[in-house]
């Protein structure tokens, strides 16, 4: 038997060369970004690539009298699920938040933002009130009974909210979390919309925390396909968590702190991560927190949801005191239905983690002992090789990618004839009969989308009604987007503790730039010493503008109950403080400052750094 398997080892690797050989991480990454565009709902932009696509869902929300046209189709039906779409949005901006310098290396930055902006564009829209959020468009059941291109789809389109009488702080709360996490991301190419993405989180994380429910008790039509069974709990965490990074709102912290433990973040030992259950990604950002040293008086909780992200981690290399379920060729298996949505999550986090303990200068703690963190990172690299054909199948789980790759994928808009090609109306009923049934490959080649993957002995088969292996899902792809980025870039480390998001640049002509200084001087007053440096600059319409960020530190034995900062000089806008005509202060939410802690605050012009100084003070 040990022979046959050599020999038969050997034969896989002559019929499939290119499945085996290094994989094009950088192509892989521009292929699974053209799977957004096919996914678009709305109208279609004038530089969309995907041109089999056409203009669909016109009217969506139109009976219930508010414009919800845009967004994403989840999978390969043409429904609007709010759950998966808004995590979807969360796990493309926390790519874009770690890994926009290497995407920006790849060219592949501004598809990534456009990718996230045309879904933040749509929940804007699907939270017209405060308290108000539009969580689908279609129905499931009458969707599924169809098999139709979306540009010419007959199924109803009623559209589905939450309110105060009919709450959802899952829904809320994830939709929270990819607002906030999405303000990050525009916070230096578009510091307006980036204002108005987090004015819209924090409105939908006080709905979702005031309003508690689950949102299938609300929109009962979801239960059947997008089912809240983690309840509502992880997601009021996971917003938090999203706020904290984004406003370094200290109440978000505290909130994580109060509640880690009554809300299960430091009870869940977690073996998965995904749209219903986000307890390993808020452990995962929690230690982040911890590493960063911003634990402070919470710190002792912080440490247990650390813990617990050691575990998840642990788990999946397989050093655990309970480790996940892998095939024989090595890919975690979760479940027999669209496994890979865990394969792809999973990666993303180990990622994130292994460069987060590189720049600590931490190990991973597992019962088996402790792990370096490039283990962690080749793993990840392992899961991405499997998907992309290094597989006992040789089989490339992305449509579009190597040689061998599924050819009949559960999707209605890839599997019938482009809308652009044959105008003849295709009938509900008539789809299933004409297109679903056919033995043929898609007409339409669906790029970059990640299928369900194989079960859990390495088996796949390629038909249309596979549903479980064949159909893609946005949610697939959104967290692969960082893996690849990363990989692409090489084994190197990372100082990823203070990721900073590069802005899109466009140079017209070439043109001299007179830098200013990077780093101040500390200035101190009395008690009060401030730096400041530059952390970014771009061009654009032919001028070049400077973020700078500035830390102002309480050298007293005394908290600070007050401070008065003097900004001279100052020609753009500043986040951070509170002002009060000429003068700025503590922000709104901090009451005083303690000593040896620190604020920071950041502030964007075109020209040196604004004259920073104290014009009064008192202590505690």
């Amino acid at each position: 038997m040990k022979n046959f398997a050599s020999v038969a080892a050997l034969l896989l690797l002559l019929c499939f060369p290119v499945a085996f050989s290094g994989h094009d991480y950088g192509q892989a990454l521009s292929k699974s970004l053209l799977f957004f565009e096919a996914q678009r709902s709305g109208v279609l932009p004038r530089n969309q690539r995907v041109t089999w696509r056409s203009h669909s869902g016109l009217n969506d929300g139109k009976s219930s009298g508010v414009n919800l046209v845009g967004g994403y189709y989840d999978a390969g039906d043409n429904v609007k699920f709010g759950l998966p779409m808004a995590f979807t949005v969360t796990m493309m901006a926390w790519s874009v938040i770690e890994y926009g310098n290497q995407l920006a290396a790849n060219g592949e930055l501004g598809h990534s933002i456009d990718a996230i902006k045309w879904g933040t564009d749509y929940f804007i829209k699907a939270h017209p009130e405060p308290n108000v959020l539009y969580g689908e468009v279609g129905d499931g059941n009458t969707d599924h009974y169809c098999w139709q291109r979306p540009e010419e789809m007959t199924t109803d389109r009623k559209a589905y909210r939450i309110d105060p009488s009919n709450p959802g702080s899952d829904l809320a709360g994830e939709t929270a979390a990819a607002m906030a996490a999405a303000s990050i991301v525009f916070r230096r190419s578009n510091p307006a919309y980036s204002r108005l993405l987090l004015t819209h989180a924090y409105q939908l994380f006080d709905f979702a925390d005031k309003y508690r429910g689950k949102y299938d008790s609300s929109i009962t039509v979801a239960r059947k396909y997008y089912g809240s069974v983690s309840g509502y709990n992880d997601e009021l965490l996971w917003a938090a968590a999203w706020l904290y990074q984004a406003s370094n709102n200290q109440f978000y912290l505290d909130y994580l702190g109060r509640n880690g433990d009554s809300m299960g973040g430091t009870g869940w030992s977690m073996t998965e991560f995904g749209w219903d259950v986000k307890y390993a990604g808020v452990q995962t950002l929690v230690a982040k927190f911890l590493m960063q040293g911003k634990g402070g008086r919470h710190t002792a909780v912080f440490q247990k949801f650390q813990q617990k992200a050691d575990f998840f981690m642990c788990s999946l290399l397989g050093k655990g005191s309970r480790n996940i379920q892998k095939t024989p060729g090595g890919l975690i298996f979760r479940q027999r239905w669209n496994n890979m949505q865990f394969v792809t999550s999973a990666s993303f986090l180990t990622t994130v983690y292994s460069d987060y303990l590189t720049s600590s200068r931490s190990n991973l703690r597992c019962s088996a002992g402790n792990v370096a963190p490039s283990q962690l990172l080749s793993f990840a690299k392992s899961q991405v090789d499997y998907i992309l054909g290094d597989n006992p199948r040789a089989t490339s789980y992305m449509v579009g990618y190597g040689n061998n790759f599924p050819q009949r994928v559960h999707h209605r808009g890839s599997s019938i004839v482009s809308y652009k090609v044959d105008r003849s109306f295709v009938t509900c009923r008539g789809g299933y009969a004409t297109w679903f049934s056919r033995k043929g490959s898609d007409p339409n080649l669906l790029t970059g989308a990640i299928v369900g993957g194989p079960d859990a002995y390495d088996n796949f088969a390629d038909r249309r009604d596979n549903y479980e292996q064949t159909e893609p899902a946005t949610y697939n792809n959104a967290p692969l987007l960082g893996v690849l980025a990363r990989l692409s870039s090489g084994h190197s480390g990372y100082s990823q503790l203070l990721p900073v998001v590069p802005a899109p640049v466009v140079v017209r002509r070439p043109m001299p730039i007179r830098k200013p200084r990077v780093t101040s001087p500390v200035r101190a007053s009395g008690p009060v010493a401030i730096v400041q440096k530059m952390t970014g600059s771009w061009v654009s319409k032919g001028r070049t503008y400077y973020r700078y960020s500035t830390t102002v530190i309480n050298k007293s034995p005394r908290a600070l109950k007050s401070l008065n900062l003097s900004i001279k000089n100052l020609y753009g806008p500043i986040w951070g403080l509170s002002r009060s005509g000429n003068s700025f202060g503590l922000p709104s939410w901090m009451h005083s400052l303690q000593s040896g802690k620190s604020l920071e605050f950041v502030y964007i012009h075109s020209t040196t750094p604004a004259n920073v100084a104290v014009s009064g003070y008192t202590l505690a």
